[in-house]
């Protein structure tokens, strides 16, 4: 997969919103991955995939939240152009276990090592701090196909040294749990308001990749809960997260998302 912080030819800095550039690098995670479907969880990740198969991913395969798959370029919350295929739940877990789809999911926490918690917070299992989600599809997902992550909020009640229960399987869980759990694990990108991370670093951890405009590696570390993996240090410059080209924000604003809900999510 393609670097997500050095494709295109940039636009003007002073013309995107951080939630534009969110849009961007959410939308750079399925560069180049050909037809598989992408599952956007999150108003920014939703913005992202159709970009994305509007501009430099044609063959992305895009749902309309139930069972039918949709050609086209269209608004949020607007109702699809058209229809071309009918993909009944069944299908989905045919997809899920023979790695064609990438999803990005929205996690409560997720620690150093990619571990994502989705289900609950808190010591005690039998009685939470905060009831979330449940696990769902998250163990599979992360086991089978490619998977990422997005966090509209960077902090370090998100990005925590352990996660309080792995819903998503991290790279030290994956490679404890054997060829069963690490064979097709696939952690590609987590895109926060701040950067673009993945897990590249020393024994799986987490690095950055690139950093938002405006945010300095100061901020980040103080809003992330754990050292960031040794590939952070002085001898690798970081760079900025690319902005989006003039056409992309001509699709964001005008054709994807004219009511402007990306701004629901990151706020400028």
């Amino acid at each position: 997969m393609s670097d997500a912080t050095a494709p295109t030819v940039a636009g003007d800095a002073a013309a995107a919103t951080r939630a534009e550039i969110c849009v961007v690098a959410c939308a750079e995670v399925w560069r180049d991955a050909g037809e598989v479907l992408a599952s956007p969880i999150g108003l920014v990740p939703m913005i992202g995939a159709r970009l994305a198969r509007a501009t430099f991913a044609p063959g992305l395969m895009l749902g309309d939240g139930g069972a039918m798959l949709v050609s086209g370029t269209w608004a949020i919350g607007e109702p699809p152009p058209a229809y071309e295929g009918w993909m009944p739940y069944r299908s989905i877990f045919d997809l899920v276990w023979n790695g064609r789809r990438h999803v990005m999911m929205m996690p409560s926490q997720i620690d150093r090592h990619g571990n994502a918690n989705i289900s609950y917070v808190g010591s005690d299992f039998s009685r939470p701090d905060v009831q979330l989600l449940g696990v769902r599809g998250a163990p599979g997902n992360t086991v089978n196909h490619p998977t990422s992550y997005w966090l509209p909020r960077h902090s370090t009640r998100a990005l925590v040294e352990r996660v309080d229960m792995v819903s998503g399987v991290g790279n030290d869980t994956a490679a404890a749990g054997g060829p069963g759990a690490s064979r097709f694990h696939d952690l590609r990108r987590l895109v926060t308001n701040l950067g673009v991370f993945d897990w590249g670093g020393v024994e799986g951890t987490m690095r950055t990749l690139s950093l938002h405009p405006g945010v300095s590696g100061e901020e980040v570390a103080e809003a992330t809960g754990f050292e960031l993996g040794a590939a952070e240090s002085a001898e690798r410059e970081i760079p900025e997260t690319r902005l989006p080209t003039e056409e992309e924000l001509r699709l964001v604003r005008e054709v994807i998302d004219p009511k402007g809900v990306r701004d629901r999510e990151v706020r400028s």
